[in-house]
């Protein structure tokens, strides 16, 4: 039992269930625990941008071949693009046959106040995001935390190390080191992802209610199964095709999925499934590369929901979209998914953008969302992180950058721990 008391996968469980019995139970006191969620992200974040940048720079620079990271790349944005464009047809789809939002009386639903993302949606455009992408300052994206941004810094000087040569291999060294001791504060800090699962369960509970469900249950049962086809439809294809066992990279990774069960971000998951998709025998620079920049171009789950939710709003208005303009909706949300990337509340601004762009469906709308939103946050946040993973595994494959010998070993050193759990 002890043993058992000390797997993380238990506790976390633990955690989330202990956190959904306070919000129901006593509300008031559940919102107060949302500063344990908010701490335990901070604290994911503080080492996300360190970590990406000393694993592509290592990894650049241990190729030393780039004409082969330019190919990577390549590979990485042909997928991310393919595999996108299923999500959001599969979204479409399903939304079509279900109709969640037909016969609902706009009057009687719950409403929120989302004027800050319709501002925000109104003026995202994708000229600026691409901008956006290079940073004015290389402290200035460690300190905002931009993703895109310390990627592009960190290939521009993986770049730069791979051309000097011998000369820059005591820097590659002590980068070497310092990567290694930045996965030993992510192991500190995932001793305390039940207390951040805990608070930030307990508050989405206690401040949303489990009431608001109701309302819109069809439409977040519908976003539900969808996810889970296509993750075990679409991916599981995939996996296959690569010889991967999609079950088997599951439950491999599955502490890193409760996580983002329990505080609703893919985030709180990147540094600790960098480090497990390495030890799967992912080469480090697909990792470095693929999972960053996958978490900007590779929103499966997000582009689920935004398919489904701009049609589900169509059906609740009663606006009757054509083929074509439902065609229009997928290419606008191709662009529109990219244009948020990395920004808080990008769901609603992207939605926002979209039906804006549109010009058919109300853009106010999108506040008929946000009562379910939180809850089908955990939805998207998990499909996402196993798209990526997915995505490096086959990167890896293509780039035959994967060691099976790895693999074999992480697997049993995993099944060894929790048999003796």
């Amino acid at each position: 039992m002890r043993r058992l008391a000390r797997n993380l996968t238990f506790q976390v469980l633990v955690a989330v269930s202990l956190g959904v019995l306070l919000g129901v139970v006593a509300p008031g006191v559940a919102k107060d625990m949302k500063m344990l969620g908010d701490t335990f992200i901070r604290l994911v974040k503080m080492v996300i941008g360190p970590i990406i940048f000393l694993t592509v720079v290592v990894g650049i620079a241990n190729i030393a071949d780039i004409k082969r990271i330019g190919r990577l790349g390549g590979k990485a944005f042909v997928y991310f693009e393919v595999v996108t464009t299923f999500a959001l047809a599969i979204g479409l789809t399903v939304v079509n046959v279900t109709k969640p939002g037909a016969g609902l009386d706009v009057r009687t639903l719950p409403k929120g106040d989302i004027s800050a993302y319709a501002a925000q949606g109104q003026a995202m455009k994708f000229a600026d995001f691409v901008i956006h992408i290079v940073p004015e300052s290389a402290v200035d994206a460690f300190a905002q935390n931009e993703i895109l941004q310390i990627v592009f810094f960190a290939v521009v000087f993986g770049f730069a190390v791979v051309l000097a040569g011998r000369r820059a291999a005591p820097l590659t060294d002590l980068f070497e080191a310092g990567l290694g001791a930045m996965f030993g504060v992510v192991h500190l800090i995932m001793r305390l992802a039940p207390l951040g699962a805990f608070g930030a369960m307990a508050y989405t509970v206690g401040n949303f209610g489990l009431r608001t469900l109701l309302p819109l249950g069809r439409l977040m049962l519908d976003v539900y199964l969808t996810m889970f086809l296509f993750i075990f439809v679409v991916l599981n294809l995939i996996t296959r095709a690569y010889g991967f066992s999609l079950w088997a990279f599951l439950k491999y990774i599955r502490e890193e999925i409760l996580i983002v069960l329990g505080t609703s971000s893919s985030e709180a998951a990147l540094p600790p499934l960098m480090e497990k998709l390495e030890r799967y025998g992912c080469a480090r620079t697909v990792v470095g590369l693929v999972v960053p920049t996958g978490y900007s171009f590779n929103l499966d789950g997000t582009s689920i929901y935004l398919s489904m939710a701009t049609v589900f709003l169509a059906q609740v208005y009663a606006v009757p979209l054509t083929i074509g303009q439902q065609l229009g909706i997928l290419a606008v949300l191709m662009i529109t998914s990219k244009g948020a990337a990395g920004v808080t509340g990008s769901g609603f601004i992207v939605l926002a953008s979209t039906l804006t762009a549109m010009k058919v469906i109300p853009v106010e709308g999108v506040a008929l969302l946000l009562g379910v939103d939180r809850f089908m946050s955990e939805a998207r946040a998990i499909t996402n992180i196993i798209g990526n993973g997915v995505a490096t595994l086959v990167i890896s494959r293509s780039e035959n950058a994967f060691d099976e010998s790895m693999r074999a070993t992480a697997v049993s050193e995993i099944a060894t721990t929790r048999a003796a759990a």
